[in-house]
C-alpha cells in the first residue's frame, strides 16, 4: 500500500490564569490565526515532551504537562494550495512555569496573549482550527485524563536498524 493515509499528530496546552487562556498569534499561509501553544511531534519524543518543548517554543514559559485534556482529530483544506490534511491532536493541561521574557518566539509566532473565552468565541473565526476552542471547552468541563494513558516504547529513542540490502540477501 504506497499511499498509506497518516494523519499529523500535533500537541497542544491548555494553560489557563485568572480565567484568561494563553494563546498565540501565528502568521500562517492563510493569515494571521490564534491558537493554543501548539506543533508537530518531533521524532524521538513523546507527546508529554513535544507540549512541554512547543510552550516553550511558541510561548517562552516553561510548562509541565499534568493531564490529557482529549485527542481531537480534524481534516483541514488549505485554502492556498488545496492541501487535504488531517490532524490528530493531543491536548494537555497543566501547570506553567518560569517565563524567558528575553527568550524569541519561533518562527511565525507574533505575539503571546491572554484572553477570556468570550474574547476567544468572538474570534472563532480567526482560530487555527476548531480544536482551539473544542479543548478549551473540554478543559472548562473538567475533562482529565492521566497521563499513563500515553505509552511511549523506548524505541522511539533509537535510531532504525539499517534495511538490509539486496546484495547482503544474496
Amino acid at each position: 500500500m504506497p499511499n498509506r493515509w497518516k494523519p499529523n499528530v500535533t500537541v497542544a496546552a491548555i494553560v489557563e490564569r485568572a480565567q484568561r487562556f494563553l494563546l498565540v498569534e501565528e502568521q500562517t499561509s492563510d493569515g494571521l490565526r490564534l491558537n493554543t501553544p501548539a506543533g508537530h511531534l518531533d521524532p524521538a519524543e513523546t507527546p508529554i515532551q513535544a507540549c512541554v518543548r512547543e510552550v516553550l517554543e511558541e510561548a517562552a514559559y516553561d510548562f509541565t504537562p499534568t493531564a490529557l485534556v482529549g485527542i481531537y482529530m480534524n481534516r483541514f483544506v488549505r485554502t492556498r494550495t488545496g492541501s487535504d490534511i488531517t490532524y490528530l491532536r493531543f491536548a494537555f493541561s497543566g501547570e506553567l512555569g518560569t517565563h524567558h521574557a528575553q527568550r524569541l518566539l519561533d518562527h511565525g509566532i507574533v505575539r503571546t496573549l491572554w484572553l477570556t473565552v468570550e474574547e476567544i468565541q468572538a474570534q472563532a473565526q480567526l482560530l487555527r482550527s476548531p480544536m482551539v476552542l473544542q479543548s478549551i471547552g473540554d478543559y472548562l468541563a473538567g475533562q482529565r485524563f492521566g497521563l499513563g494513558l500515553i505509552h511511549a516504547d523506548a524505541s522511539i529513542f533509537s535510531s532504525p536498524l539499517p534495511q538490509p540490502t539486496l546484495e547482503a540477501a544474496a
